[in-house]
């Protein structure tokens, strides 16, 4: 079992597939920030000028002056504005890595190769077409 482990854990697969998700996590922090801290107070202006993940509708009757953190302590709410912001950071990070695994696609398509020329014909071949012509006459 442990030899069987060990070919596992050594694969390519493995590898790539761990350096990925090491990637990956860096990735989604850029992808946040850049969602936190650029887009989204440009969505907030927009919108009214408030942190727009602080939208949410109170469930339990609190206040809408509260912050969200406040009001989830004081009772449920639907924080749509967290949402949103998490689903626009969704959005991005999607699209970016569409556009990379079609750059990658389009690296590894190659030109078709050239055909070679075809092989001069073997004594076999020139033989039977030596026997095929003779018959014919």
């Amino acid at each position: 079992m442990i030899t069987e482990f060990k070919t596992f854990a050594i694969k390519g697969n493995v590898m790539d597939l761990a350096v990925g998700v090491i990637i990956g996590g860096a990735f989604g922090k850029i992808v946040d920030s850049v969602v936190q801290d650029l887009i989204m107070p440009i969505v907030s202006t927009i919108f009214g000028g408030l942190d727009f993940a602080n939208y949410y509708l109170p469930l339990k009757g609190q206040g809408m002056q509260l912050s969200l953190i406040e009001a989830k302590k004081a009772g449920a709410v639907f924080a749509y504005g967290n949402f949103l912001t998490i689903f626009l950071n969704f959005l991005i990070l999607a699209f970016i890595i569409f556009q990379m695994v079609r750059l990658i696609n389009r690296a590894r398509r190659t030109e078709p190769a050239v055909p070679a020329p075809p092989a001069a014909p073997t004594e076999e071949v020139l033989l039977l077409r030596e026997i095929r012509d003779t018959l014919r006459k």
